[in-house]
């Protein structure tokens, strides 16, 4: 790619409440591209995760796909985990206060988080640091130094505490921390590129590029992302909300959700989770547009994508095939895992051993939804045992042969 068609593709998604700052941010990129050119070298990007969880689900993952984009144009990229920033927690989309993770509980999170990101980043080409290293000697005298950049105004007027200000609800200091940190973590990294999502854009915009001019630096150049909606196309996605994709999942399972999102949101999902480029996202939505192409078709592929990107090219063959003999020709599929079951075992049994049940509890409650079937019937009961040989189906989307 040219710097026009860089700038174009690493804009991609990019959300800024503000056309004038989206604008200004991409002519900022092009100088910086330019400038690096000139200088034989490559942008230096980052983005930071905080380990408040230890599971990620597909929205999660959005700025890392962006990483992956710089990667993808030879860019050199730092997977910052914020071992430290976390022991305070984001207050950024938050109007209640974020609770405090201990250190056990931060290091217990942060194991998983390389592994999962390293199902899109390329692990030889990220490297993976944790802002301790540079945050953890800060003193009070280097606090106060940051510090004096900012007013309680510019916090105060930030849309979740001033919602809880308003409400009397309180707001404390260590709060105001974390923008400081965060843009010190910037300046650490020498960044020319700072990822996040839209619930980032103080923290990046206002204080990493103040801190780092504040301290002699040219100012990274923020790259906002637009928050993924869940499944259901409207609200962001959420585990809680029960419209995620989950990451720690299977092809199949990742395919059939992404082909239960509304069609008016496959746009935004081609643009924050896929590696498709402007031009072909246009020709896809001008497909569908004109009626050259299906909108199924469209999803299909989104899915694909989606799945083959976490799982590799066969798996998402296997989800589709899966999909298409479920949902389309209404068949149960040929290639579905065999279960050697004892006599005796009863279904909950089954579905623990089997792996379709994360606990004895959650067999339970997919048999009282009535999501449990086997050979076409319903099972009711969790204390029922099978007799001889046939499918069992656990909602949609999974089927276990069962023998005896």
């Amino acid at each position: 790619m040219n710097i026009n068609e860089q700038v174009e593709y690493l804009m991609q998604g990019t959300e800024y409440g503000d056309e004038t700052l989206k604008i200004k941010m991409a002519e900022e990129l092009r100088a910086r591209l330019q400038a690096c050119q000139k200088e034989g070298r490559v942008l230096r990007v980052y983005c930071g995760f905080d380990p408040t969880k230890a599971d990620l689900h597909l929205g999660h993952t959005v700025p890392m796909r962006k990483l992956c984009q710089f990667q993808e144009l030879g860019h050199d990229v730092t997977f910052v985990i914020g071992n430290y920033t976390s022991l305070i927690g984001d207050p950024s989309d938050k109007d209640v206060l974020r609770p405090q993770l201990t250190q056990q509980e931060v290091e217990a999170n942060a194991r998983t988080y390389a592994e999962q990101a390293f199902r899109i980043l390329d692990p030889e080409k990220t490297k993976i640091r944790y802002n301790a290293e540079w945050l953890s000697g800060l003193g009070l005298r280097d606090l106060i130094h940051l510090a004096s950049n900012f007013t309680i105004q510019q916090f105060l007027t930030r849309e979740n505490f001033k919602l809880r200000w308003e409400k009397g609800d309180p707001v404390y200091l260590h709060e105001t921390f974390y923008s400081l940190m965060q843009g010190y973590d910037a300046f650490s990294l020498k960044a020319d590129v700072q990822v996040g999502g839209t619930d980032q854009l103080f923290n990046i915009m206002t204080a990493s590029r103040k801190i780092m001019e504040f301290m002699g630096m040219q100012p990274n150049i923020a790259i906002i992302l637009g928050i993924l909606p869940g499944t259901d196309g409207l609200v962001k996605m959420s585990k809680s909300l029960g419209n995620h994709v989950p990451i720690s999942t299977d092809a199949g399972d990742m395919y059939g959700k992404v082909m239960s999102i509304p069609d008016f949101a496959m746009g935004v999902y081609y643009r924050l989770t896929t590696r498709l480029t402007p031009p072909e996202i246009t020709e896809i939505e001008n497909g569908i547009n004109s009626g050259r192409l299906h909108p199924r078709d469209a999803k299909m592929r989104l899915a694909r994508e989606i799945a083959a990107a976490f799982y590799g090219e066969e798996e998402a063959d296997r989800a589709e095939k899966l999909f298409v003999d479920t949902f389309q020709k209404g068949s149960v599929p040929e290639d579905i895992p065999i279960f050697k079951n004892t006599p005796g075992n009863s279904i909950v049994d089954i579905l623990l051993a089997a792996g379709l049940a994360k606990s004895k509890s959650d067999a339970r409650r997919l048999i009282e939804q009535k999501g449990v079937r086997f050979e076409g019937a319903v099972i009711e009961d969790p204390t029922a045992t099978l007799t001889g040989d046939g499918v069992l189906q656990v909602g949609k989307r999974h089927f276990l042969r069962i023998t005896q």
